[in-house]
């Protein structure tokens, strides 16, 4: 795996980021080869290397899956607006850039409530003044959507695609998961997306292995892994009408020809349903 330069460790950090617990989207960052992390997060990526080699790899499938769930919701459904639940610290490629190089009229709300991903997170502002970034907890979604920078940019009254890529695994069944995407969707407009990347149990003993060795990595970091069965995710999609070809591994999700996959052909699921 080529990473870029890490930030070095004796950078200034804001005082409310803690740099010495491993955080997922500074893991992530740096399993995309970014260079917004720290040592504990560098050894935290290591491990989960050691548990599953193919880790790297499967983050950047997550991506790819994202650019095409993007790609075809602009292009082929006309969606115009995105709020991206928890979409994790800038990075190559962002939804923002992919919904507008097809629609440059594209509107995009980022929502999280890390503080790494908020203090870095400031920097998308500077696309203007379709891109915006709020701090919020995806599990209160009347808060969420109720957010005026939010409502500023988006029209409930119209269809938008709710982006939650591998982001409900870190929400553990006594929040409700299931409930809090219900609250989503009775608020959005008919003809809106969801669109979900999720971890999964494993089929077989060595899979079985791998998933309860990256369990236990995330035990240590700021937020833990809560993988759920098929029938687990299908039912985030409670209310919608999935579109071809359902819910599948991630590299199943219509590929693009001739693009290989970068990591194990089972991974992590995905799926994308609209509401009637």
């Amino acid at each position: 795996m080529t990473t870029r330069n890490p930030v070095p460790d004796n950078n200034p950090v804001p005082d409310n980021i803690d740099t010495t617990r491993p955080n997922v989207a500074r893991i992530y960052d740096y399993l995309l080869g970014g260079k917004d992390n720290f040592a504990a997060d560098r050894e935290a990526a290591k491990r989960l290397l050691e548990a599953s080699p193919d880790m790297a790899g499967i983050v950047r499938d997550n991506r790819s899956f994202i650019g095409r769930v993007v790609r075809h919701l602009a292009d082929e459904a006309g969606i115009r607006q995105f709020i991206d639940l928890g979409g994790g610290l800038p990075t190559q490629t962002n939804v923002h850039e992919m919904a507008q190089g097809i629609a440059p009229d594209a509107r995009v709300v980022y929502v999280d409530n890390d503080p790494v991903v908020w203090s870095h997170g400031q920097a998308l502002l500077a696309h203007g003044e379709q891109v915006a970034m709020i701090h919020g907890d995806l599990r209160k979604p009347a808060a969420v959507l109720g957010n005026p920078e939010l409502r500023a940019l988006i029209d409930l009254d119209r269809p938008v695609a709710l982006m939650c890529a591998a982001v409900l695994h870190f929400v553990p069944d006594t929040d409700e998961p299931h409930r809090v995407m219900a609250a989503y969707r009775d608020q959005l407009a008919a003809g809106s997306y969801l669109a979900i990347s999720h971890g999964t149990t494993g089929e077989t003993d060595d899979d079985h292995q791998v998933v309860d060795g990256v369990t236990s990595v995330f035990r240590r970091a700021s937020a833990q892994l809560h993988v759920r069965s098929w029938a687990g995710v299908q039912r985030f999609f409670d209310g919608f009408e999935m579109i071809e070809p359902g819910l599948v591994w991630i590299n199943e999700w219509r590929p693009d020809p001739g693009i290989p996959a970068a990591g194990q052909p089972r991974s992590l699921l995905g799926g994308v349903g609209r509401k009637p």
